[in-house]
């Protein structure tokens, strides 16, 4: 069995439906539930409107990637979910959290990568990630197994990891947090901007990470200028324009928008010129 199978595997919840499938011999039922639910956010920096009414579902084991022009609110609806940032108006519900009445129970569901590496900089990177398991209450044992195997798979040796983050390279502490942020074994991966800092090697040991963990049921949503990777990563994207989603593709309904996704998106920037 592969080492990351091994570590995701039965770490989805039992409901009381599956047992009764499992008792009566059937099998389990392959309907997925709603990872994040955003219905109506809206985000106002004083009078300027930065998302007049953002809606986006995303299902459990789906890939999601959110695109559009810099400065238009990808980073902040990011910032929405996570709790870093305050909204006026909308909702949003992780594997149906509400991130403002239970935001503890949401942010155990996921891991989160910000645009820029932030982590204690004092600290070796051991001890951050020892630290970051801590927080999420994970058991020593596990954290041994996740530990390894994460720092196997982004090639993170034990004398750089023995070392303080501050003597890391800007790629170095980008790995660090990505690490981390899988530490707990999350069901949802949120990353802004992933692959900023990473070399072309680390770059594709990202892609195919994300790809084992979709391929285990865990869901990733993410925002990125690299529109390559995003079409080769997502099964779906959102195109944000104007505070609101102005178009959604299915891949796997158009696989063929694929291959055109650089045209589509530089469509909108023309739009956006015309106006």
């Amino acid at each position: 069995m592969n080492p990351l199978t091994k570590m995701l595997k039965g770490t989805r919840p039992v409901t009381e439906e599956s047992i009764s499938r499992k008792e009566e011999g059937l099998p389990l039922e392959k309907e997925k539930e709603t990872a994040i639910q955003i219905h109506g956010l809206k985000k106002s920096y004083g009078s300027f409107e930065v998302l007049r009414g953002v809606d986006i579902s995303v299902l459990e084991g789906e890939a999601f990637g959110l695109i559009g022009r810099n400065g238009i609110g990808k980073s902040t609806t990011i910032d929405c979910m996570v709790g870093l940032k305050s909204f006026q108006e909308g909702t949003i519900e992780i594997f149906g959290n509400d991130v403002l009445a239970s935001p503890e129970e949401a942010k155990r569901c996921f891991g989160y990568v910000a645009s820029e590496p932030t982590a204690y900089e004092v600290m070796t990177g051991k001890e951050y990630l020892s630290f970051v398991a801590g927080a999420y209450g994970v058991k020593q044992n596990q954290f041994v197994t996740n530990y390894h195997l994460l720092a196997t798979r982004l090639r993170f040796n034990d004398q750089d990891l023995k070392k303080r983050i501050r003597e890391y390279s800007h790629g170095m502490k980008q790995k660090i947090c990505l690490i981390a942020s899988l530490i707990h074994n999350p069901r949802i991966w949120i990353l802004d901007e992933p692959t900023v800092g990473l070399d072309l090697v680390v770059n594709e040991m990202l892609f195919n990470l994300m790809k084992d963990l979709k391929a285990n049921g865990r869901t990733i949503f993410l925002t990125s200028h690299n529109i390559d990777f995003v079409s080769k990563i997502c099964d779906r994207v959102g195109i944000l324009d104007s505070g609101i989603i102005k178009r959604s593709i299915d891949f796997r309904e158009q696989p063929m928008e694929r291959r055109r996704l650089k045209e589509i998106f530089r469509q909108f920037d023309v739009e956006e010129e015309k106006e």
